[in-house]
């Protein structure tokens, strides 16, 4: 369990305060507010940093104001919840990569229940294009969310679906698991030719406006619908665009992993 400092220091790192009680309004409270100002990113794989998990990720984003992947943030966050009186289970999905669901225990999520309502809440703050707002898990209509329309389907074996505006973006298991458990995919994450986290580069988040992405030397924002790109003309200006963006400081800077050889 997180001290109460170390929960003080989560929420002060999101913008907010302790909620009274483990509502469902102050969980859609605290999700929003986590997804708006704790980036999704991978610096520290393309770094070959050291990665850790659930409580363990807890310090880099506090102490460094840094982001990270699912088993960072959401890993953290379900310590948090958990801290503040949520009922909280851990669940392993499988995230839809080049039109393929990529591997087993590849992203962590969480099944979340509220004192104030019996219904299990779909929280997930660890996906670059995810909700904002938690999901209803029972239900299966479309459900509305500023960052798009969000459907949950069912699988076979029981899995679950994550469709967003249409478009298939992960399956997951509804059995529970704890946070060790993705240990062994986070080696391969950190390792492997194949990984995501390897083979591409970003940190981004959604703004109150549209959402800012950084990756190597190209800034992308959006802003109420209008998009647009820069390159960054060297070093000084991308550390200043991780500051200015995402508000922290980095000691080196990634870069864009090379483009596969043609052939």
């Amino acid at each position: 369990m997180l001290t109460p400092e170390a929960v003080d220091a989560y929420l002060h790192r999101m913008g907010t305060k302790r909620p009274e009680r483990a509502t469902g309004a102050a969980l859609r409270e605290l999700h929003e507010r986590h997804v708006l100002s704790i980036p999704f990113e991978n610096i520290d794989f393309n770094l070959r940093l050291p990665v850790d998990i659930g409580a363990d990720a807890v310090p880099k984003i506090t102490e460094q104001r840094r982001g990270g992947g699912c088993y960072e943030l959401n890993g953290a966050f379900s310590e948090v919840l958990r801290a503040l009186g949520y009922d909280v289970t851990v669940m392993a999905g499988r995230v839809l990569e080049n039109g393929e669901l990529g591997p087993l225990m590849g992203h962590l999520i969480l099944r979340v229940v509220a004192e104030d309502s019996p219904e299990p809440w779909l929280v997930d703050v660890g996906y670059g294009r995810g909700f904002r707002h938690p999901l209803r898990l029972d239900s299966r209509a479309p459900q509305e969310d500023p960052q798009g329309t969000f459907e949950l389907k069912d699988a076979p074996e029981g899995d679950i679906d994550v469709y967003r505006n249409g478009s298939h973006q992960y399956r997951f298991e509804p059995r529970p698991r704890v946070v060790d458990d993705f240990r062994p995919t986070l080696w391969w994450f950190q390792n492997s030719a194949d990984s995501p986290f390897l083979t591409q580069l970003f940190c981004t988040r959604p703004t109150a406006e549209g959402r800012v992405t950084l990756s190597g030397r190209k800034l992308v924002r959006v802003v109420d619908g209008q998009r647009t790109k820069e390159e960054l003309p060297d070093d000084a200006a991308v550390f200043d665009a991780y500051r200015t963006h995402f508000g922290f400081e980095l000691d080196a800077l990634p870069h864009p992993p090379a483009a596969p050889a043609a052939g």
